[in-house]
């Protein structure tokens, strides 16, 4: 399975705004600055995080996004969901079914054993990034993390 670029910038944007002062916010331009991303494109991004609750955004000269939520609500599975959406990334269109090594109907009853293990992966992948926060993200970055992207990104 292959993610767009996008979900990457996602990622980091959040963990970013999770390094933050409580209450403090970025702008789109300045995460895209601090990343060499597309401002516009970014933008959208976090809109659609701001749509699913993740992100709160606010208007102004000062205004910007900064977290929906606690660092420890927020999961990596609902970062890319919100940027990916929830669909199953392998489709089995029972080819078992076609050509010359076509099975009859009634030996396709049961799901494709290859359906079955597709799912099996995408369902574990799903649990490993359900189970893990941005709170815990941050648990793993250096110590001075925080105090360097502060003052990179919003020069404090």
């Amino acid at each position: 399975m292959k993610l767009p670029a996008s979900t990457e910038w996602v990622l980091h944007c959040a963990t970013t705004l999770a390094q933050l002062e409580p209450g403090a916010t970025a702008s789109a331009a300045q995460l895209a600055l601090y990343y060499d991303l597309p401002a516009p494109y970014l933008a959208k991004q976090l809109q659609a995080l701001t749509k699913a609750g993740l992100l709160a955004a606010t208007t102004g000269p000062r205004g910007g996004f900064r977290l929906g939520r606690p660092a420890a609500q927020i999961s990596l599975l609902q970062l890319v969901e919100a940027i990916d959406g929830t669909a199953e990334p392998y489709e089995c269109r029972e080819i078992r079914q076609q050509g010359r090594g076509a099975l009859r109907p009634e030996d396709c009853r049961e799901t494709c054993v290859l359906a079955a293990k597709m799912a099996e992966a995408h369902a574990a992948w799903r649990q490993s990034l359900h189970g893990v926060t941005l709170a815990d993200i941050l648990g793993e970055l250096p110590a001075t993390a925080p105090a360097r992207t502060r003052k990179r990104l919003t020069g404090t």
